[in-house]
């Protein structure tokens, strides 16, 4: 389908675009080209993009679809920050749709998923009380998932573990989508994770940040 011209004026604020190997999901190891958008109206207290912000260029969604078609990659995820935070990522996803990429939003769920396109695979990060942030969830993006979505929990110790536990059985989401268990990068050891997910029998994926133990943690751009 061609692109609507309408979208690609659409402003933007990029903090960067760059092409890696895919860190996160069940995607995890697939080259991708990565849109990370700035701002984030949430302050997890574990945040890794601290960077995202503020920091960023004023563009349009035209100028990110000229910078991605130089790499020869057809998958594409739109993170943050927290992307849903800009007008203008609705037409961006709209047009990367419309020009036969594969996309993902990387999102926190606490801001409603109403516009996203449905062919958009969103990757919804539920959280946990550790971040601080857990009175930002929103139960009714369960409504807005289709099976081909994923829900992740940012796990940062055992109180965490416990609460997303109960979160997946009362609300039955590994039976509905594939649901990510991810350590805090340098807080709680992956091997700690896997052995509750192993000793409950919990029908999650256990997730690690394949990225940050290829290039680094403070590695950017990867």
């Amino acid at each position: 389908m061609p692109t609507d011209p309408s979208l690609l004026s659409a402003p933007l604020k990029v903090n960067e675009i760059f092409f890696s190997v895919q860190g996160e999901s069940s995607h995890a190891g697939r080259p991708c080209l990565f849109v990370r958008l700035t701002g984030c109206p949430l302050r997890c207290v574990w945040c890794d993009t601290e960077y995202a912000f503020y920091e960023g260029e004023d563009t349009t969604v035209g100028t990110v679809l000229e910078r991605l078609r130089r790499w020869p990659c057809r998958l594409v995820e739109v993170t943050g920050g927290e992307p849903l935070a800009q007008k203008g990522v609705v037409p961006l996803m709209r047009a990367l749709v419309d020009e036969g990429y594969e996309v993902m939003l990387e999102t926190s769920g606490a801001l409603p998923l109403d516009e996203v396109p449905p062919e958009v695979i969103k990757i919804v990060d539920v959280k946990c009380p550790g971040s601080g942030e857990a009175h930002r969830n929103r139960p009714e993006m369960f409504d807005r998932l289709s099976p081909l979505d994923e829900v992740k929990f940012v796990i940062l110790d055992e109180a965490d573990y416990r609460w997303a536990a109960e979160f997946c059985r009362e609300r039955r989401v590994p039976e509905r989508w594939t649901t990510l268990f991810s350590p805090v990068h340098g807080k709680l050891a992956p091997e700690v994770l896997a052995g509750w997910i192993l000793r409950d029998g919990l029908p999650v994926r256990l997730q690690i940040q394949l990225h940050k133990y290829l290039w680094g943690a403070e590695t950017r751009g990867v």
